[in-house]
């Protein structure tokens, strides 16, 4: 999609949706990973689960190659979680971890509505709050602090990207 790639990743209820929508905004290319690439299935394998709703969200990884490939745009930014990002992460000219503190991500989380996460599936607060600890779910990045306005998180990414604002 783009001549330079990025990877906007995070844990749910980071912002990643709403990066990619302020993205597009601005008129720049923002693909929505969880919309449009993702799908229950086997992180190392790639095989689809019958049933959605559970932890292993992953991305289409030849679908995020063919994107890449397509050079058309001057950047595109691929905006999402993945728990199979270590077999594409060579495709990206730089990840971005959106971060925000454990109480934010568990206000954002009581604010968002069961049905807009995972097929209607309660988020496990057990589980996110491990995740938030370890960071074991997202790949290693530029930490971009995702409790700033978006405008300003947007403002960092594009400004680290080299884009003007």
């Amino acid at each position: 999609m783009g001549k330079a790639n990025y990877l906007v990743d995070g844990l749910s209820g980071t912002g990643k949706t709403t990066v990619a929508d302020e993205l597009a905004r601005r008129g720049l290319q923002a693909i929505h990973g969880d919309r449009e690439l993702a799908y229950p299935g086997d992180a190392r394998t790639g095989e689809p689960f019958e049933t959605s709703g559970r932890d292993d969200h992953i991305w289409d990884v030849a679908k995020v190659r063919t994107l890449v490939a397509d050079r058309r745009q001057d950047v595109t930014f691929f905006c999402g979680g993945s728990r199979n990002f270590p077999q594409f992460l060579d495709v990206f000219d730089a990840v971005f971890v959106l971060e925000v503190d454990l109480t934010t991500l568990h206000q954002r989380l009581d604010a968002r509505p069961d049905d807009e996460w995972r097929d209607g599936v309660a988020t496990d607060r057990e589980l996110i709050t491990r995740w938030h600890a370890t960071k074991e779910t997202v790949p290693a990045g530029i930490a971009i602090d995702a409790t700033a306005p978006i405008e300003q998180v947007v403002d960092e990414i594009l400004a680290r990207c080299g884009i003007d604002a």
